[in-house]
């Protein structure tokens, strides 16, 4: 069991680091590699109404991943890390060439952590009454 809490970590640890190369690379690493154009970001889906899909995509990926790893204890830390990293990385955008800061990509990096969030306090509610 520990093997797998260790590799759970590391999986959320390296998916963290992931994430936040590619938000401050001045470019898109993932443009660059599907389309050959540094330029070009890839879009998974149309974005929902104000919130950019890929970024809600992210910040749940990487929310579930860190309650995955981190569901016996520091949950309450994990989850304001998240909010915090989700709202640094998209203000970071106002400094680096070739990015820019739009509220879209927060509201959606935003959403993706604030849907794990609620769905782990309706889980705990549910558990409690139980």
């Amino acid at each position: 069991m520990k093997k797998i809490s260790l590799l759970t970590k590391i999986i959320f640890h390296t998916s963290n680091i992931g994430l936040i190369i590619l938000y401050l690379y001045p470019g898109s690493i993932l443009g660059y590699l599907a389309y050959n154009d540094i330029q070009k970001q890839p879009q998974l889906t149309s974005n929902f109404i104000i919130f950019s899909s890929n970024h809600v995509y992210a910040f749940i990926l990487l929310s579930v991943l860190g309650l995955i790893s981190h569901h016996k204890n520091k949950v309450n830390i994990l989850f304001l890390y998240l909010f915090f990293i989700s709202i640094f990385l998209e203000l970071c955008h106002i400094l680096i060439p070739q990015r820019d800061f739009e509220f879209r990509d927060l509201y959606g990096n935003f959403l993706g952590v604030f849907l794990i969030f609620l769905f782990f306090k309706l889980l705990r509610f549910f558990k409690q009454i139980k």
